[in-house]
């Protein structure tokens, strides 16, 4: 058995709800000058679950993102990984406690080839000093050829022809194609979060269906925790076990799919209607039943 096949069998797809928390924020905020972009956050992510993070747009859903992974550091309030504060470690130090991420935008090499953007992923696992290197020892030569092989598997992962094509570079792929790359680059470096950032934006209605069947089969085959952005709601509402909605930076709701479908101030903040007027809610409605993926 190989070593990812050995990563996907472990443990059961759903922990059970009593589970210990992978991650938890606590009262986190974010105060830019005197604009607070995330106040007062809670939320608690256990494993293998999948979460996702929607409000409109400015509501702070990327901001929580880049707290989560060190790119930014809470003016107040804890994040905390198997129980353990990430709260000021920089985004290397986060990425190998076990917390990787995507971007809205893709940030790949584009003057690399495929199976060279994956191999990059990897960097935080390899352990040959800088003299193995410039000497290439045995010791460093192993760890390449096992790294490469770690990265084909990986792109296997999604397909067939990103395999074929990994001799490419990568700005000759299509943009599905791309964002899978993206994601395989994540996985290179074994985490126990995965964090996507709008997975699924630019893609057409068929590209979405296989994206969500592989974010999916990155929770049941590999144990994956998920922790996604996205503003299809269709997606969310399909692939989510629950939601978490924030507004002006502020959390005004979580749940399962359904309650945060029927959630009157979820209505309001998406339609801008009040609150008080729940059968206008017709309108998102038919945005998640008509086009949700099952």
């Amino acid at each position: 058995m190989s070593e990812m096949q050995a990563e996907r069998v472990e443990g059961t797809p759903s922990e059970p709800v009593t589970a210990e928390p992978l991650l938890e924020l606590s009262q986190v905020t974010k105060s830019f000058g005197g604009l607070t972009a995330v106040g007062d956050v809670d939320l608690i992510i256990r494993p293998k679950e999948i979460i996702s993070i929607i409000g409109p747009n400015g509501a702070g859903k990327t901001t929580v993102f880049n707290l989560i992974t060190g790119i930014y550091r809470p003016t107040k309030g804890e994040i905390r990984l198997e129980g353990k504060s990430t709260v000021g470690l920089n985004p290397d130090q986060v990425l190998t406690r076990g917390i990787a991420r995507t971007f809205q935008n893709i940030r790949l090499f584009n003057n690399m080839t495929v199976l060279e953007n994956v191999l990059v992923g990897q960097h935080t696992q390899l352990k040959a000093g800088v003299l193995g290197s410039l000497f290439r020892t045995p010791r460093v030569r192993h760890e390449e050829e096992a790294a490469r092989e770690r990265a084909v598997e990986l792109l296997s992962f999604f397909g067939q022809s990103l395999v074929d094509r990994q001799d490419e570079y990568v700005i000759n792929l299509s943009y599905a194609e791309r964002r899978r790359v993206e994601i395989a680059r994540a996985l290179a470096a074994k985490p126990k979060l995965l964090l996507l950032d709008e997975p699924t934006a630019g893609m057409n209605e068929a590209e979405t269906l296989e994206a969500v069947g592989y974010i999916r089969r990155l929770r049941d085959e590999l144990g994956l925790t998920i922790l996604l952005i996205e503003h299809k709601l269709a997606v969310t509402m399909g692939m989510s076990d629950r939601i978490a909605v924030l507004d002006y930076g502020r959390k005004i709701a979580e749940g399962l799919p359904e309650e945060v479908r029927r959630n009157k101030m979820v209505i309001a903040a998406y339609l801008g209607q009040s609150a008080e007027e729940p059968e206008q809610s017709a309108e998102m409605q038919e945005q998640t039943e008509d086009h949700e993926v099952k």
